[in-house]
């Protein structure tokens, strides 16, 4: 496959392994405690990271709207990055993204012309090339600028399914169905119902036949189409009452689709302003939010968020956006049931993102909550990155606590979250057929210099106790180790000392 290169691509490939695992600090929790929605200010490379330990695989749906890079000036972002910053500032992002989405989950990213068919090609890359769902043309504006040599009146969302379309085809949700044109004329038992054509785009051999109308006629499939079905399927249809002729049976057959059988649309690529608003209803639900209307100068409105939010999820699923913005998008998942996790670097994530998430949880009535009849509830947590879990020297930080180096040091072994994120034990998790242990910050009750982080025969004896029907082997982590060589392989214990083979870097 092609590979996009640029001046410290390699770097840049490699950057997201660099980065340090820092603990998230709550600052405050806001509404309903235990939510499991989550505001998170400071870097997002950064924060991506330290969620990897509790999300990584659990994430159904991310939609970011990065800096488009377009040479202009925002407030809160340097939107001017050379070509090959701005790539090397995506590349680790997007690997990360990639260890945090579901196996069935999706990306949406929107973009423009700038750099959106170079990120095209860096997503073929993170992604694979095959697993490109569309390149859905989002209608952002409909009014003319006439300043520009041609105006741009829409942008690119890009849509990646990191199971491929085998699997994400079936999770998938349909768009709601078209309820015009429903009526029951011949009083079918079945109820209303509406024609559609029995006619398909191409030529099939097997669906080349003559249908012989109620008037007597013999019809031969439209010009350049061929029947919606073969012959054996059509005939059917005819015995299940479900084939309407026009005109007193003299025109084309069509079929009846009767209300209770509509399951949904397709979705297409072509997504006007009417079907997911525009800019300028996004510039409108922003002012009716803040007076400080300028913060955001090209927000995306909340029936954009929707709707990819209602393709890509079911209530109660995961959605997460790491360049949160003005926070729409942890909006419209909040109304919808879903839950969020949204990053946003700066000051502004307390300034801008709290308080409209805050409103949020106490019923705003902007944007979709009308259409979703949203009234409130809720909560979420806000927090910031901490500090490194090691300092410079590679010791353990000191403000350390024992279920945040747990749940990283769970991931660094397994490479998948934990099942339910409590790390109370020193048993961490049973692994395949492993079980893996962690000795560290008095865990086990004992609070004296090294007390319970040493493994002895005593401390052994504990953690055998958490598991007494576990036959397999085990990874124990601690700050030393007293038993034998001999005892260890008889117990089938492997010894990794802290904080040298963690590898949390």
């Amino acid at each position: 496959m092609p590979e996009l290169n640029w001046m410290g691509d390699k770097q840049a490939r490699r950057a997201e392994r660099c980065v340090a695992y820092r603990l998230l600090e709550t600052v405050e929790e806001v509404g309903e405690a235990g939510s499991g929605n989550l505001l998170v200010q400071g870097d997002n490379l950064e924060a991506l990271k330290s969620l990897l330990p509790l999300y990584a695989g659990r994430v159904k749906c991310v939609f970011i709207d990065p800096p488009y890079n377009t040479k202009s000036a925002f407030e809160h972002y340097d939107d001017n990055l050379e070509h090959s910053q701005w790539l090397s500032m995506m590349c680790p992002r997007l690997l990360l993204l990639r260890e945090l989405l579901a196996e069935d989950g999706s990306i949406w990213v929107t973009i423009d012309d700038n750099e959106g068919h170079y990120l095209k090609v860096l997503m073929d890359e993170v992604f694979g090339r095959a697993n490109f769902m569309a390149n859905i043309v989002w209608q952002k504006r409909t009014s003319r600028e006439n300043r520009a040599a041609i105006g741009s009146a829409h942008d690119h969302l890009l849509l990646y399914a990191k199971g491929g379309v085998g699997v994400w085809k079936d999770v998938r949700n349909l768009l709601p169905p078209n309820d015009a044109g429903y009526a029951n004329p011949d009083n079918d038992p079945r109820g209303e119902w509406r024609s559609i054509p029995f006619s398909a785009q191409g030529f099939r051999p097997n669906q080349m036949y003559r249908i012989r109308t109620p008037s007597g006629d013999w019809l031969d499939p439209p010009k350049g189409r061929c029947w919606g079905a073969t012959e054996e399927v059509f005939k059917s249809y005819l015995a299940d009452k479900r084939v309407y002729f026009p005109n007193g049976g003299s025109s084309r057959p069509r079929i009846k689709q009767f209300r209770t059988d509509e399951k949904g649309l397709v979705p297409m690529t072509w997504w006007t302003s009417d079907f997911a608003g525009d800019n300028e209803a996004a510039k409108k639900e922003a002012l009716a939010l803040t007076s400080e209307n300028e913060a955001f100068g090209t927000p995306k409105p909340e029936e954009l968020l929707s709707r990819v939010i209602a393709i890509a999820t079911n209530p109660g699923e995961l959605v997460l956006d790491s360049f949160l913005g003005s926070g729409t998008t942890a909006a419209v998942a909040h109304k919808m049931g879903r839950r969020w996790i949204g990053i946003e670097m700066g000051a502004h994530a307390r300034t801008h993102c709290l308080p409209r998430l805050r409103k949020v949880v106490e019923g705003e009535q902007g944007g979709i909550s009308q259409i979703v009849g949203w009234q409130g509830g809720g909560g979420f947590r806000f927090a910031r990155l901490g500090e490194p879990v090691f300092d410079v020297d590679g010791r353990i930080n000191p403000s350390v606590r024992f279920a945040p180096l747990a749940a990283f040091l769970w991931f660094t072994q397994t490479h998948v979250s934990h099942a339910t994120g409590a790390f109370d034990s020193p048993l961490l998790g049973i692994h395949g057929d492993t079980a893996i242990a962690l000795l560290y910050n008095g865990i086990l009750g004992d609070r004296r210099p090294q007390g319970g982080n040493v493994l002895t025969h005593a401390v052994w004896e504990q953690l055998r106790a958490l598991a007494p029907l576990h036959a397999g082997p085990w990874l124990v982590f601690g700050e030393a180790c007293r038993l034998q060589p001999a005892t260890l392989k008889r117990h089938g214990i492997v010894f990794r000392q802290i904080p040298y083979e963690i590898g949390l870097r």
